[in-house]
């Protein structure tokens, strides 16, 4: 449930756009990724270099695929006369809602050059391999 409380005047105007800028940088902020289909695959490709294997996460639960992460770098150079130190930590975490057919559970995925590769399986479409005839009721 979400409570707002309306004011009159200028104030929440202009503070009603702003409201959602937190989750707007974070979607911005968030590794580039690509989700298609094919004839009986799914494919979600997500861009993350510098990130390890064993940094990802990856689970899926109630059809979504959840993809966690946390990118930890740092870089240390010295000279003689000069010292350069550089540190980036960032957590991320990305959901895809999967389609019905998808079967999660057999969902395997790679990791090459940075791009992280999920393949999730279609179902198999159930198949009624003999006819039925039906009989008519009389009466």
């Amino acid at each position: 449930m979400v409570e707002k409380t309306e004011h009159g005047g200028l104030w929440p105007s202009l503070y009603d756009p702003l409201r959602a800028m937190g989750a707007r940088i974070a979607d911005w902020l968030s590794p580039a990724s690509e989700a298609s289909g094919g004839e009986d695959t799914y494919h979600i490709s997500m861009e993350l270099p510098g990130v390890s294997e064993q940094d990802i996460d990856i689970s899926v639960e109630d059809g979504v695929v959840t993809i966690r992460g946390e990118k930890k770098t740092a870089t240390e150079k010295k000279g003689d006369t000069w010292y350069f130190s550089e540190r980036q930590y960032g957590a991320f975490r990305r959901s895809f809602r999967l389609p019905s057919d998808a079967d999660g559970a057999n969902a395997s995925a790679a990791m090459k050059d940075g791009v992280l590769q999920l393949t999730v399986p279609k179902l198999a479409p159930e198949k009624s391999d003999t006819a039925k005839k039906i009989q008519i009721a009389k009466g």
